[in-house]
């Protein structure tokens, strides 16, 4: 922390747009990080009631077709399939969530976190679908001259719940919104496109590093681009006049 004035931490300082003031920082009691894990774990205990009871599926798992169960776009982004995959989400929400939330309100932090995770869900439902159905289409004459297309050869996907979605996308804000990116890219001009294309670069290079069987990789994906788009404009940036005379929301 910065001696003197600058008392506010340096996960803030790096976040927030370059006047100073700009941002107001949220409290450690009011924190949206501990509200979040709050509710991870309240809603894995509804789990465990929901699968008894066998509204386990109906509840929290995003499935298609979507406008069957259509609350479960939220309700999955909080729900998790095991103890390992709570934790393993908690943690990375507390190490990639924390500097972002100390730079904006809980309200824009739990919009935020809530919308990247629903868009991230949707997409991994949506996109393995028409992936499948495209090759599905393929004569099979093509897809035995180009052994490449089995690679995608997808199912569409089930089932897809977690926070891991929203959790790349405050990855991905904390990447494209911190002092360095901001700097680098006040110094460099590239085109509009260059920029898009370097986001989605790094966003599939992200995804293929942390793959493994079972992970919703189009989500991972998606969450962390937006992230990145969302970092880029300063999506979350909270001005003076916001937080003038009241405490962030």
């Amino acid at each position: 922390m910065a001696k003197g004035s600058r008392s506010r931490s340096q996960s803030d300082s790096y976040l927030r747009p370059g006047s100073d003031g700009d941002d107001e920082p949220t409290s450690g009691a009011g924190s949206p990080i501990l509200e979040l894990l709050v509710v991870f774990a309240l809603v894995f205990v509804l789990q465990g009631v929901a699968y008894f009871a066998g509204l386990m599926g109906g509840l929290f798992v995003l499935a298609p077709p979507l406008v069957t169960n259509p609350w479960t776009i939220v309700t999955s982004v909080y729900a998790h399939s095991s103890f390992g995959h709570l934790l393993s989400n908690s943690i990375a929400l507390v190490v990639f969530g924390w500097p972002v939330a100390r730079a904006t309100t809980r309200m824009r932090f739990h919009a935020f976190f809530v919308a990247t995770g629903a868009i991230a869900g949707v997409s991994q439902i949506v996109v393995t679908a028409a992936v499948a159905s495209v090759i599905a289409a393929l004569p099979s004459m093509l897809t035995e001259q180009l052994p490449w297309v089995s690679v995608l050869s997808i199912q569409p996907t089930a089932g897809v719940l977690g926070a891991s979605g929203a959790v790349f996308a405050l990855l991905g804000y904390l990447v494209a919104s911190n002092r360095l990116s901001t700097g680098l890219a006040s110094f460099v001009t590239v085109p509009r496109w260059v920029s898009v294309l370097a986001f989605v670069g790094l966003a599939l290079g992200l995804t293929f590093a942390t793959a493994s069987p079972g992970v919703a990789l189009i989500a991972h994906f998606t969450g962390f681009l937006v992230g990145l788009l969302a970092g880029r404009t300063r999506l979350l940036a909270v001005s003076a006049r916001d937080n003038n005379g009241r405490s962030p929301i």
